[in-house]
């Protein structure tokens, strides 16, 4: 048997598996090159923990995908295996069936994938198939396992994964997206029915699906990468890698038990998050930057952290992954020592990152619907007597004040407006940016849709323009990024902005010195947040994002 020919297809120009287009919202695949970054970061950890040891001349290490789709975690592990056991099992046939059969496991998660995956691992859709590279299974799935899998419908919604009965009750023609993963209250017994006998992973690694298929769009859609997380933990491998969004720092729809879960967990001990998502995934939207992260089982401690964009140089920083007095993870290494800053000039203590209550300028902030109107609510084209004006998407109009039963106490105040949708550039992360949409004064006898969150009351007009003031700070603005997942810019992002005298105008000039911050510091806000200029006389954001909470 030729040494070389079955593993060519790796060095084929192109690689068919950067070439090919992802299939859905929870059907992305993972580049080749980034495949292989988290694989050498797992190596690397293997070889701190085992004297120096090369993971891949391990060969009883079982690894796992339970989430395969092109397959491309396994081929790359295969790859690397079948030149680290050169040694230990000298002949290719023999050390190819030695690792396909009892070190390269895999699930995939829809039957499509499934195929694709093994002609990716086994060089043929069929593991007994004529082109494969595999000669020992006894069966054409070989250990890239799938079968079609059924909801378990609890009234509307699936018991395991929440999906929508209306939506994925479709019949046996269509795909049913109830991965196997995670449709089992046992997973340890359902991993050793499926692969036989008592299967211990060594590596569970893979790039799980993000969010139901079942009709939502974009942060609407319910998240599920977490249960895979939740479950593969249960599995008690002594490594665990996957990449998965970054918005589970800070928000997330119902990620609020798994947030507290990993920021609690001492065995996570790697984080890179990469800012924006399209540096991973290219042409993929999905706001908010993705991170992969690496658990490990038998050595816990402080987490090492690193934050990639585009060419800038990696900040890394090795810590907890929670402060004392905050329930989120403050992304940026260089934003935490700034908000310990601020926090210690508020408060004087130096041991707690939190604010009290009342020093909290998130107090002026309105929840969603501040008046009670929807976004797509349209006010009248033209007032009449008892009329209140209405800022709403699009532009102004009217509504009568007696039809007003939320924030009544707030119309004939003075007030800020702010888009509840920060701005952006379609589903691309870049920096700097705002953070915000450009706020704007709401006079006496003025309301908004849902567009706007409501800043106030404030007394007058001179203190609603210093408040838009301080608001047009880049480091005000830089204190809500650290609590900010997504676009949605709600009330419980600003618990780390403090209060001011609104009596006076605020500058950064002012806030910098007022803190104390570095010139690196300041330089870093500024790489990080673009100015707003001349808030004022600025035209109305108004925002047409997609705004369903994902709180």
């Amino acid at each position: 048997m030729s040494e070389q020919a079955p593993f060519t297809l790796r060095g084929r120009n192109p690689d068919v598996l950067t070439c090919i287009a992802n299939l859905s919202n929870d059907e992305v695949f993972t580049p080749p090159e980034f495949a292989n970054r988290m694989l050498d970061t797992l190596a690397a950890a293997w070889a701190s923990n085992n004297n120096g040891a090369n993971l891949w001349a391990a060969p009883k290490v079982k690894f796992l995908d339970p989430f395969t789709k092109s397959g491309v975690f396994l081929r790359e592990i295969t790859s690397r295996l079948t030149d680290g056991l050169k040694g230990t099992i000298p002949d290719l046939q023999k050390r190819v069936d030695h690792i396909l059969t009892r070190q390269v496991f895999g699930l995939g998660i829809t039957h499509l994938t499934s195929l694709l995956a093994r002609r990716s691992v086994y060089c043929s859709k069929h593991a007994r198939g004529a082109h494969s590279i595999a000669k020992s299974f006894k069966g054409d799935g070989g250990n890239i396992w799938f079968e079609r899998m059924e909801h378990t419908w609890e009234g509307e919604k699936c018991r395991y994964c929440g999906a929508s009965k209306k939506t994925l009750d479709r019949g046996d023609g269509l795909e049913t997206h109830a991965y196997a993963f995670i449709h089992t209250d046992d997973i340890k017994a359902r991993s050793s029915e499926i692969f036989g006998g008592n299967m211990q992973f060594d590596v569970i690694i893979g790039n799980p699906p993000y969010q139901l298929d079942d009709g939502g769009f974009g942060t609407s859609a319910a998240p599920i990468y977490q249960l895979f997380v939740e479950q593969a933990k249960k599995l008690e491998p002594r490594y665990l890698s996957m990449i998965i969004p970054s918005r589970w720092f800070a928000g997330g729809k119902g990620l609020d038990e798994f947030r507290e879960s990993m920021l609690k967990d001492n065995r996570l001990r790697e984080i890179n998050d990469f800012l924006s998502a399209a540096d991973v995934f290219p042409g993929v939207g999905l706001k908010g930057g993705v991170c992969y992260f690496l658990w490990d089982r038998d050595n816990p401690g402080q987490c090492r952290v690193s934050t990639h964009f585009k060419d800038w140089p990696v900040s890394t920083s090795t810590r907890p992954l929670l402060e004392k007095g905050v329930d989120v993870f403050i992304r940026f290494n260089e934003g935490l020592s700034i908000l310990r800053k601020v926090i210690a000039a508020e408060t004087g203590q130096t041991k707690s990152l939190s604010l009290p209550e009342g020093k909290r300028f998130g107090r002026l902030v309105s929840p969603r619907k501040p008046f009670g109107l929807e976004t797509k609510f349209k006010g009248k084209p033209t007032k009449r007597a008892g009329d209140v004006l209405v800022y709403q998407n699009g532009g102004t109009g009217y509504i009568p004040r007696k039809s007003i039963t939320a924030g009544t106490a707030l119309i004939d105040k003075w007030k800020l407006f702010a888009g509840y949708a920060a701005p952006g550039t379609g589903n691309k992360d870049t920096y700097p940016h705002r953070i915000i949409s450009t706020p704007f004064i709401g006079e006496p006898g003025s309301i908004s849709s849902e567009t706007y969150l409501c800043i106030g009351p404030l007394d007058s007009k001179h203190e609603a323009e210093n408040v838009l003031s301080y608001l047009s700070c880049r480091l005000t603005r830089l204190l809500i990024l650290l609590r900010k997942p997504s676009q949605h810019v709600t009330a419980k992002v600003y618990s780390s902005v403090p209060m001011q005298d609104w009596s006076k105008q605020w500058k950064d000039a002012d806030l910098y010195e007022k803190y104390g911050l570095s010139k690196s510091e300041i330089a870093f806000i500024e790489k990080i947040v673009r100015p707003m200029n001349d808030l004022n006389g600025a035209e109305l954001d108004q925002s047409t994002e997609d705004d369903s909470s994902d709180e």
